[in-house]
């Protein structure tokens, strides 16, 4: 880790330069991205940590890394040695703001790239961190971080209304019609929002078919900021016939400071970044957007019809690809050598002759025993496994396909599992059967479902840390809101046609992981007196295993689910295998 402790030297070099006593460094890009482009992933490249979330703070002596609970394990491992120090967090801060204040005096400045925090998230650490004052060093990196790739100019393309169900055209009116009456202008940086409202993808960061872009709707003119280059000319054609003016990506800073001043602009203070805010904020009139029914998230969220036809498709492709998987793990397992990344390798390669593969949906969780319990491990040359039949392997993987997106995870045991390991497993099966039956009335939001998951847990006195469900898009993120399961309140509904993960879990330290999730989708149940009701369409197909099922802890009602379930797998998916696979897929389906 020598070099992590080089980048710091020059990294504090920099900031004493520059009159600075100290650095925040987010995860962050300017689009609030899960996954950033390389050209800036900085925390990553300042501390080594790998994991997708984590804030990292230097001053001129110390160091720190702060991590939720996903990655205590994996953090304490990966900044041995680096001078950074591990720090747990247990709240939805960013980090411990007394770290800094007890290690500068009042009135020091604290730096960061305004570019990287939202306006609320600047207007916050700027009123905790006071006395000491927050300061905008602009775009540091490009004097320390000397090598840094460029931005990404990789493929873009338009996809059909027939893959969309609703066109670009219609999206933009809509939203113009119910959000900015006024003809106010509106800032978009979210690279998904941004993706599903023009009907278009890319490839610019890795799992995310995305462009980096920004959009500002001035209807009827909507201005696009993108590289040109990415589109071919039909699909330009297409844009510029559907009123999108398309500009530099370079050219955003110097279009938004030149609106008109008696303009009024709008744009949601959680997804903006506080350089664009610095930007408009002493020139024009500035609406925040609140109203989550209005938001371009929302309206993401709830897929139509044509796109839930598209998940069902994409399902039957993946559920092909994930039997093979199992089918050669059943096989193989304990007789040849197989490791985390061979496993993880093995289904990648299966999967890229599926209909309308575009790729995985985000770096596969491949799990032998003690990994397991590192909720988001990911296999390196240094930590990298023999899977064995001695405990559990845990798989949590996903593809993007023209037509929605994945995401599922297996807990298998190839040996004999212990009584300790059939509970657990039985505990968590329990809990994502339990949430998969629910029937709620509308306007129930995940917190209150969220025990629906934990409760058998919880009666034995165990828990896992992270939500239980997260909304995933249409060939698109992965992991969406505005809607969630989790513990936490979110004031956001579950609506027909969102759909949501269900993945409850267990952790053992030093032992296994168990985790099983199916995707679900929220439609409608029935009416009655007293309103509408809705319930969940259990949209992935994959065999679950029923080795380490403690038969005796289920209800009927639960195995009945289960039996059902494993019966519509095998009817949905058996037309698409070979004579082999289907004698497999039978066995591994059988009612229990």
């Amino acid at each position: 880790m020598n070099y992590v402790r080089e980048r710091l030297v020059r990294l504090r070099s920099e900031l004493k330069h520059r009159n600075v006593d100290a650095i925040i460094i987010p995860s962050n890009d300017p689009h609030f991205s899960e996954y950033p482009a390389k050209c800036r992933q900085y925390r990553k490249w300042i501390s080594g940590f790998t994991g997708s979330a984590g804030t990292l703070t230097v001053t001129s002596d110390d160091a720190a890394l702060w991590v939720d609970s996903r990655y205590f394990i994996q953090a304490g491992k990966q900044l041995e040695d680096t001078g950074i120090e591990m720090q747990k967090l247990t709240s939805g801060r960013l980090f411990d703001e007394s770290w800094l204040k007890t290690r500068l005096r009042d009135g020091q400045k604290v730096g960061v790239e305004a570019g990287l925090f939202s306006v609320n998230m600047f207007e916050t650490l700027k009123r905790s961190l006071a006395p000491l004052i927050l300061t905008d060093i602009g775009d540091i990196f490009d004097t320390v971080y000397p090598d840094r790739p460029a931005l990404p100019e990789a493929e873009a393309f338009l996809l059909s209304d027939e893959i969309t169900g609703k066109s670009r055209r219609e999206k933009l009116a809509d939203f113009a019609k119910s959000t900015t009456p006024n003809r106010e202008i509106y800032i978009v940086s979210a690279l998904d929002e941004i993706a599903w409202m023009l009907n278009m993808r890319g490839s610019d960061v890795a799992y995310n078919p995305v462009v980096i872009s920004y959009l500002v709707i001035d209807y009827p003119d909507t201005h696009l900021f993108m590289n040109r280059k990415q589109l071919p000319e039909s699909d330009l054609k297409q844009l510029r016939d559907d009123g999108v003016i398309i500009h530099s990506y370079s050219d955003f800073d110097t279009f938004i400071s030149s609106i008109a001043k008696d303009r009024t602009v709008k744009f949601n203070f959680n997804k903006t970044n506080y350089h664009i805010y610095k930007l408009l904020k002493d020139r024009v009139t500035i609406v925040e957007e609140k109203n989550v029914a209005e938001s371009i998230a929302l309206r993401k969220a709830v897929k139509n019809d044509v796109e839930l036809s598209g998940f069902r498709s994409c399902m039957i492709t993946d559920g092909v690809a994930m039997v093979r998987f199992l089918k050669w793990l059943d096989e193989n397992v304990g007789k040849i050598r197989i490791t985390e990344i061979d496993a993880a390798g093995k289904l990648e390669e299966i999967r890229r002759y599926g209909k309308d593969y575009r790729g995985l949906s985000f770096g596969t969780i491949s799990a032998y025993g003690a990994n397991g319990a590192l909720p988001h491990y990911s296999p390196s040359k240094a930590s990298d496994t023999v899977i064995g039949r001695e405990t559990f392997y845990l798989v949590d993987s996903g593809a993007q396909y023209l037509t929605g997106t994945t995401d599922l995870t297996r807990t298998l045991h190839f040996g004999n599992p212990t009584d300790e390991e059939k509970e657990d497993y039985t505990l968590v099966l329990k809990g994502m059967i339990n949430l998969s039956m629910a029937v709620f009335p509308a306007g129930t939001r995940g917190a209150q479902l969220d025990i629906l998951a934990r409760k058998f847990l919880w009666e034995k006195g165990k828990n896992f840390l992270h939500g239980t469900g997260h909304g995933v898009g249409h060939f698109l993120n992965v992991h969406e809101g505005p809607q969630s399961i989790r513990s936490e309140d979110n004031p956001v509904a579950l609506q027909p046609g969102m759909v949501t993960s269900d993945e409850p879990a267990i952790y053992v330290e030093g032992k296994y992981g168990i985790r099983t999730e199916n995707l679900l989708a929220c439609k409608f149940h029935l009416t009655t007196g007293f309103g509408d009701f809705h319930s969940f369409e259990t949209l992935t197909l994959c065999p679950i295993d029923t080795k380490s099922v403690n038969i005796a802890m289920m209800t009927g009602e639960e195995i009945k689910w289960l039996n059902e379930y494993h019966g519509r797998v095998y009817d949905s998916l058996s037309p698409y295998l070979e004579k082999e696979e289907v004698e497999y897929l039978k066995t591994v389906t059988e009612a229990i």
